[in-house]
């Protein structure tokens, strides 16, 4: 069993939280709460799954109410690099499709950003 390990990253294009091990009932409040307290409001958040081996359907949970309380910000929450058994699961539960789910940590920056607003410039 691969302990949960989370690692944010507060980047220019926005936050990374890296996320490997193992999500499961025993830490996926853990998940949770880490993406929470270290997104910053407005920015772009990715979630780097790469390195996540397994998740349950706790993990599953997490990650909807994480995508869930993105939407109502208006924010967007984008999950990258999934692999194998949690791609399955997401698939398995029917919400692939409904949730952003790109190749790599840099094309889910790249659409994400593509989706924001222009800055706002004052008049001169």
């Amino acid at each position: 069993m691969a302990p949960l390990s989370l690692v944010c990253r507060l980047l220019p294009a926005g936050d990374l939280i890296i996320v490997a091990g193992e999500a499961d009932s025993a830490n996926a409040d853990r998940l949770e709460s880490f993406v929470d307290c270290m997104r910053r409001p407005g920015e772009v958040l990715v979630l780097d799954l790469e390195g996540l081996t397994f998740m349950d359907s706790s993990g599953l949970h997490a990650l909807l109410r994480l995508n869930a309380a993105a939407r109502e910000r208006g924010e967007g929450l984008h999950l990258a690099a999934v692999r194998d058994v949690p791609g399955r699961v997401l698939q398995i539960a029917g919400v692939w499709f409904a949730l952003n789910i790109h190749p790599s940590v840099e094309e889910a920056f790249a659409v994400a950003l593509s989706f924001r607003d222009p800055p706002v410039r004052e008049p001169q």
